[in-house]
């Protein structure tokens, strides 16, 4: 599972230059390379030549990853690794690595795709569907572009919670365990608090409410402090779980083939959520930019969306899902309230606060 922990930009930058300064002075940016004045025909022929492409925090079984990598080696011959990163961690890796890369493109949280860039860490690439992508998806150049996004979503264990909630007040009234994990930690956790904060009048830089609300589950006893995870949610040790929408629906869809009897229900809450994209950064240093870029342009091509939704993500690109897909996916209505991170900087201080706040304005208080 694809490990998601978030880090203060300061911690990025200083973790980095320490890594960094293990090896020579010396880096190997690919600084000739100009991706965006090349055909896919150019880039494609070039990447076979260097015939592997080795990524960073893109593991098999997160959003159905392992079909992407099936795919670029079925069509293009091309080797696949992966090391299972968080979005801070993989930074650090590029910086460090500069004098002798070893990986060639990443999957970060998509605040970490600006702090790559300002970071000098990234290499441009549109790609073909560059017109394709939303605005909100993508920086100027291709320096990063968003494949996929999650929204945080309800999912209800029904043998322990019969009238499955839709809302957070419904949270708020019922008597099962609701998890949300290691705040201090969890990229999945914070985001889950910030989705409270917005149902209850709050925003990035007013976390408040979200606090409050949790507070609230803390003093009914109700506030699971256990390890969030698949085998505690199988188990029934979690009647109600905040997470993001696919992982949710992955999970739903595993527990029921393991075991037909279980239920589960997955929803949107109806105060409204928070959205939140993932995005590709391509290693500035890399010693195989074209397959890095052939990589790119196979996830947003219709078969690499395709791969995405069947990991039950939210593709950034408008395709067309087969029915028997979209029959498991939460409805689109359920989508009608989401709001995203516009002020990242409110943001960013906001999770340097977190881990503080959180333990004494909640743990603090639980039962």
């Amino acid at each position: 599972m694809k490990k998601r922990f978030v880090k203060l930009t300061a911690l990025i930058l200083a973790s980095s230059m320490m890594l960094a300064g293990c090896g020579s002075s010396e880096s190997t940016k690919t600084e000739t390379v100009d991706l965006n004045s090349m055909s896919v025909e150019e880039i494609t022929a070039k990447a076979k030549e260097e015939g592997e492409v080795n990524s960073v925090g893109m593991p098999d079984d997160w959003a159905n990853w392992a079909d992407t990598w099936n795919g670029i080696t079925e069509t293009y011959g091309l080797k696949h690794t992966d090391v299972d990163l968080s979005s801070a961690e993989e930074l650090a890796m590029f910086e460090a690595e500069k004098n002798n890369a070893t990986k060639d493109i990443g999957d970060v949280g998509e605040t970490y795709g600006a702090v790559a860039e300002e970071k000098g860490l990234t290499l441009k690439y549109k790609t073909s569907y560059w017109d394709e992508i939303p605005d909100w998806a993508k920086d100027d150049d291709g320096d990063w572009v968003v494949a996929y996004y999650g929204t945080m979503a309800l999912l209800t264990n029904k043998r322990l919670v019969p009238e499955a909630p839709t809302s957070f007040q419904d949270l708020l009234e019922g008597d099962y365990l609701v998890s949300i994990g290691d705040v201090a930690k969890s990229t999945r956790a914070q985001y889950a608090v910030l989705a409270a904060a917005y149902a209850m009048g709050g925003d990035e830089g007013n976390i408040q409410p979200g606090l409050d609300f949790f507070r609230k589950l803390a003093e009914q006893g109700r506030l699971d402090k256990g390890e969030f995870n698949f085998s505690r949610i199988e188990k029934g040790e979690i009647g109600v779980a905040i997470i993001w929408d696919f992982v949710g629906i992955g999970y739903r869809e595993q527990i029921k083939a393991n075991n037909p009897n279980a239920d589960f229900e997955m929803c949107i809450p109806k105060e409204g959520s928070v959205q939140s994209g993932y995005t590709t950064i391509i290693n500035a240093y890399t010693k195989r930019p074209y397959a890095a870029a052939l990589t790119r342009e196979y996830i947003l091509s219709d078969e690499g969306q395709l791969n995405l939704a069947k990991g039950y993500a939210k593709t950034v690109r408008d395709i067309e899902l087969p029915a028997e897909l979209e029959e498991k996916m939460i409805p689109d209505e359920q989508y009608q309230n989401i709001k995203m991170v516009e002020d990242q900087e409110a943001w960013e201080k906001t999770v340097a606060e977190i881990p503080t706040l959180w333990n004494e304005e909640v743990i603090a208080y639980a039962k």
